[in-house]
């Protein structure tokens, strides 16, 4: 991790930062964050993080105008030499006078960034064991909202229970895991629930379903009802850290042959080549 962030205008030391506690994003979680990946130096599908961010904010109604050039030149200085990185942005609506629920007026947003090393996730090539949880989350998951307290709680059920993920349920169908996408293979079929308000529209599964579609693997978007995700051949969790991740178990069940399968080990390699052409 860098010692160096950004904080509303300057880099200082991580040590050295701070807000006020009158910080609405302290107070009510009222804000947004991003997570971009940086391969060998280079800001991975920046504008789309970009458009993301800036539909987050529209949501929540929060203004920051920049453009994705200023938004380079944040994150640039914090970037260290051709290394795997990812940076970490989060903008709250800023510090008002008193705790109110109503939005004030005539604030600053707080913007925060900083660098982190992409670490090897561990079950990434070898699979994960998850659990499917009832979807207890908010009606806008489609927001990159800051207050993440349900999916934290959803997660650690996972943990609990010796999983990795937990794969969220909601009205009988599957979601997303509580910090993840979702895609099953399904009668030799790539499937992925469609964006909605219920998921969070990750960057990369856009990347997978375009380099599906490429390479002629059969894909598509719809929704997967819970009963098929048990009946999978392969089922995967994505995200932008930890890029594809097979799972290998689910609910105590062994998922396909209980290894990573065929589709994962292809549409892996062609995900790192993709990075690799990008960098």
């Amino acid at each position: 991790m860098s010692d160096t962030v950004y904080l509303n205008g300057d880099y200082l030391p991580l040590a050295d930062a701070r807000i006020s506690v009158m910080d609405r994003g302290f107070l009510f979680g009222d804000g947004v964050y991003e997570v971009i990946p940086v391969y060998n130096g280079r800001l991975f599908r920046f504008e789309d993080h970009i458009r993301r961010l800036n539909n987050s904010l529209r949501a929540i109604r929060l203004e920051l105008e920049k453009s994705p050039d200023q938004w380079r030149g944040i994150f640039q200085p914090m970037l260290d030499g051709d290394k795997d990185q990812y940076i970490y942005l989060q903008i709250t609506r800023g510090c008002a006078p008193r705790r109110d629920h109503g939005f004030p007026e005539h604030v600053v947003p707080t913007v925060f960034a900083m660098c982190n090393d992409i670490k090897p996730f561990a079950g990434r090539l070898t699979g994960i064991k998850a659990v499917t949880l009832d979807d207890t989350r908010w009606q806008m998951c489609h927001v990159k909202a800051t207050a993440l307290l349900a999916h934290l709680l959803l997660r650690q059920e996972a943990l609990d229970r010796d999983c990795a993920e937990a794969i969220l349920v909601r009205h009988g169908y599957v979601t997303e895991g509580a910090a993840s996408n979702l895609f099953a293979v399904i009668d030799d079929e790539l499937i992925t629930p469609p964006n909605s308000h219920e998921i969070l529209p990750g960057i990369t599964r856009d990347v997978i379903l375009e380099l599906a579609q490429a390479n002629g693997i059969a894909c598509r978007e719809d929704i997967i009802a819970l009963e098929a995700l048990q009946n999978a051949s392969e089922v995967w969790v994505t995200s932008s850290t930890r890029e594809i991740v097979p799972v290998v178990e689910l609910d105590g069940q062994t998922v396909g042959a209980g290894t990573p399968g065929p589709l994962f080990h292809r549409m892996d390699q062609l995900l790192q080549a993709y990075k690799q052409s990008q960098a």
